[in-house]
């Protein structure tokens, strides 16, 4: 790590603590040219995961969005903010993990769809009948009959 003060690029760690979100390490170094103290933060770089969408466009993976479709699905259901967040949090989780850096946009809607059908029944099928664009109304009875 290069000094902030003399730019030498030898130092000592003194102590390395995880900071309070736990998704970095914090660490108090001792430069070995100048002796000055310095902290720096340790993170782990995500790759970037791009999100394919139906027309054949692609644009970079949003966690918000994903939240802001569930809000509007749980609105005035017994779900709260931190469910909520907890499920996103767990699909970005499983795209990093399981998925290269692209991911059709249907496989993120069938990810949330499932979700939604543990936590609450009602907000599964508001966010179903936006996210299948019903063309009628039989379709969206056989969604109803399938629960």
């Amino acid at each position: 790590m290069k000094c902030i003060y003399c730019g030498c690029e030898e130092s000592k760690v003194l102590d390395s603590r995880s900071t309070d979100e736990a998704n970095a390490i914090r660490r108090r170094r001792e430069c070995l040219g100048c002796g000055k103290r310095f902290t720096t933060y340790e993170t782990v770089e995500m790759t970037p995961i791009l999100v394919i969408k139906t027309d054949g466009s692609r644009q970079a993976f949003d966690i918000n969005k994903i939240k802001n479709g569930m809000i509007k699905a749980c609105e005035k259901r017994p779900v709260s903010i931190s469910q909520i967040e907890e499920v996103a949090l767990d699909i970005e989780k499983t795209l990093q993990n399981n998925f290269s850096q692209e991911v059709p946009s249907s496989t993120i809607g069938q990810m949330v769809m499932e979700a939604l059908k543990k936590l609450d029944e009602v907000a599964y099928v508001r966010f179903a009948s936006v996210y299948r664009q019903f063309k009628d109304i039989d379709s969206f009875k056989k969604l109803l009959e399938e629960l």
